[in-house]
């Protein structure tokens, strides 16, 4: 997740102009992880109807580089459980609502065999598993700018959360790529 120095995730028009998103070698570095070791996305509304309209129409377009043709291909292979309160059915390729209450949800996930489960979507989304206590990592772009204002990351948080570093790096963009571990 894109995280301004002073904990937004976006603007408070939710805009994200200020977020990287044409760094090569930070994509590498994130999303190479990503791509091994997922197998389950964990999406709020917003961020999945948007996913569902960009993502299928990036192996269409021939001016799509082939990195990223790979990854809408791994966008749409991946199975995405959405977390919804209006929507009644999602059509695309491996997708569901949740049945029930999102920590419920994610509890029973994480007792099934798989890889990983990254979580898109919402900073809100992220918030509630942060505080229930069913966030193992965070992968953080910690972007070199101070919104002042915004969406915070970690909205209502009341308990401290304990983090170890395992790694990070710094890219020519200024970002910063972090893979925190939640010490329980």
């Amino acid at each position: 997740m894109h995280v301004s120095l002073d904990g937004f995730v976006c603007g408070p028009q939710d805009e994200l102009d200020w977020a990287t998103m044409n760094d090569d070698k930070m994509g590498q570095f994130l999303g190479t992880d990503l791509l091994k070791t997922v197998d389950t996305m964990l999406v709020g509304r917003k961020l999945f109807q948007g996913f569902e309209q960009y993502w299928p129409s990036v192996p269409e377009n021939p001016k799509s580089p082939p990195e990223l043709v790979d990854f809408a291909h791994w966008m749409a292979d991946t199975p995405k459980v959405v977390f919804t309160n209006t929507l009644k059915e999602v059509t695309w390729k491996n997708s569901r609502i949740a049945q029930s209450d999102p920590s419920t949800t994610v509890r029973e996930l994480k007792q099934e065999a798989g890889g990983d489960m990254v979580i898109f979507g919402g900073a809100e989304l992220a918030a509630h598993f942060t505080k229930n206590n069913l966030v193992d990592e965070f992968r953080i772009k910690l972007e070199p700018i101070v919104l002042g204002k915004g969406k915070p990351l970690f909205k209502d948080i009341q308990q401290r959360v304990k983090l170890k570093l395992n790694k990070s790096k710094v890219f020519d963009s200024g970002v910063a790529g972090l893979y925190y571990e939640v010490i329980k």
